[in-house]
């Protein structure tokens, strides 16, 4: 079996084909350095994993703070109500006793003195 030499690419055929697999490979390792410069080593990435660990921590530090300044302005709040609740109860038994019951002695004195005079 012989090939017929219509079948065999012609040297100007092959020199295309090289320098088209040429400008391939030029296109595939530019992407690849583009890719490449968009890449860290390991190193750096586990030290801006740390440092983002660092920064989770302190923000949730300060957040413990917060919610323990929360706590301690929402009792104190509490405990002022019920001093206030604490502050308008002794003003009512002093209007009562001071206002309300002069009041109610004098009536019953006029009632007493009203009854005694009757008789």
């Amino acid at each position: 079996m012989s090939v017929p030499p219509s079948s065999e690419p012609t040297l100007w055929e092959l020199h295309r084909a090289v320098s088209q697999l040429r400008e391939d490979l030029r296109g595939d390792l530019a992407q690849l350095a583009a890719r490449l410069d968009q890449v860290v080593t390991q190193d750096v990435y586990r030290a801006d994993q740390r440092a983002t660990e660092q920064r989770i921590g302190q923000v949730e530090s300060a957040l413990a703070g917060l919610r323990g300044e929360h706590d301690q302005i929402t009792e104190r709040a509490d405990q002022q109500r019920r001093e206030d609740q604490a502050q308008a109860a002794a003003t009512r038994r002093l209007v009562v006793s001071s206002f309300v019951s002069p009041l109610l002695l004098m009536a019953v004195q006029l009632w007493l003195f009203s009854r005694g005079s009757a008789t």
